[in-house]
């Protein structure tokens, strides 16, 4: 028998309903492949998700729950038939590969630019205008300024993430997650810069907390919550504007609130360096279950925060677009692949299924 010890990402783990292999989770990214008039998936993915499939559980890039939802070209719809379709076919594909595979319900708020919402201004909880750009078919150009949702359109909003969650289970997923993160609609409403509203969903931070747990009821009623994930991005970072007054605060009351769930899990997203570690570790300590960490860790550093048990499994970004074989390489101690940032968000195939796994 063998005296080796058991590397800890290798170590069978249960995430809420889901089973997993192994503790390398494939992270959502964006990808703009989705270049059909209905902004659906297909082929192409079916068979990139497919070439990822040893992850211990697979993420998809954000597929917005609403077409004034969408925030850059090329990115898959979750709420028609056609999308429903296309999303079925990636996870027959992955299954049929052994995988597990949550689909990412997102909605990006004002991180948009009304050419891609047919000359309509995006919507946001407050008429705030992030600093940035949107790449739209004629180029970048800066973010429009939104308008504030109304009260009874905020409901509307969280039905539309419901809807999202039930065309996810009819395409066959094992699960969902929520987009709280990176600036968009529901990390909007969290944040006191971007959230300025004073009705129900804006003011204290209680109020600013609303518009996450009502969009998680929502959707927790449809896959039961043993099979929801969230996703938070703490730390004060420009992108997307993502500013607040109390970081700290305001996530580990989001955490908290998130605990009461019986949630898969919680994912928080911090990009490493003092303030990253101490977020992670405020989120582990107010979130009372699963907690999966992600932002720029090597298999070192995973290694160690698994076996520290500091996160319960670790996702991977970048890594797994030029490493579709991730786990394995990581097992072996293989070198990693550089991922072409060139192809990141363009064309077709190539820079999304062309890059070869060990044993090719």
């Amino acid at each position: 028998m063998s005296n080796a010890p058991v590397h800890p990402l290798f170590t069978p783990v249960q995430l809420g309903a889901l089973s997993l292999p192994n503790r390398v989770l494939m992270a959502p990214m964006t990808r703009s492949r989705a270049t059909n008039p209905e902004l659906a998936t297909g082929a192409l993915q079916a068979k990139y998700y497919a070439q990822r499939a040893s992850a211990g559980l697979i993420v998809t890039e954000g597929t917005q729950v609403a077409a004034s939802g969408i925030g850059y070209i090329a990115t898959p719809g979750i709420h028609t038939d056609a999308q429903l379709e296309g999303w079925r076919e990636v996870t027959t594909a992955v299954h049929a590969a052994g995988g597990r595979i949550s689909a990412q319900l997102w909605h990006v708020g004002r991180i948009s630019h009304g050419d891609l919402l047919s000359g309509q201004a995006p919507v946001a909880p407050s008429a705030i205008a992030a600093v940035g750009q949107s790449f739209t078919f004629e180029g970048p150009k800066d973010f429009s300024t939104p308008r504030a949702l109304t009260t009874a359109e905020v409901v509307e909003v969280v039905g539309q993430f419901e809807h999202g969650a039930r065309v996810a289970k009819a395409a066959g997923f094992d699960g969902i997650q929520l987009h709280g993160a990176n600036g968009y609609l529901i990390d909007q409403f969290l944040r006191s810069a971007s959230n300025q509203r004073t009705d129900a969903y804006g003011g204290s931070l209680a109020k600013r907390l609303r518009f996450l747990t009502e969009v998680t009821d929502a959707v927790t009623g449809v896959f039961g919550a043993d099979r929801v994930s969230v996703r938070l991005s703490p730390n004060n970072v420009p992108f997307n504007s993502q500013q607040d007054e109390d970081p700290k605060t305001t996530f580990s009351a989001a955490a908290a609130a998130l605990s009461t769930y019986g949630l898969s899990y919680l994912e928080g997203v911090n990009f490493l360096g003092p303030d990253g570690y101490f977020l992670h570790d405020a989120l582990r300590e107010a979130f009372k279950g699963n907690y999966v960490a992600n932002g720029g860790f090597t298999p070192e550093l995973a290694e160690q925060w698994v076996r520290e048990e500091r996160a319960t499994a670790i996702s991977f970004g970048t890594s797994f677009i030029s490493n579709p074989d991730l786990p394995e390489r990581i097992r072996r101690g293989a070198e990693l692949a550089e991922a072409d940032k060139n192809t990141f968000y363009q064309g077709g195939a190539e820079g999304l299924i062309t890059y070869p796994a060990l044993q090719d």
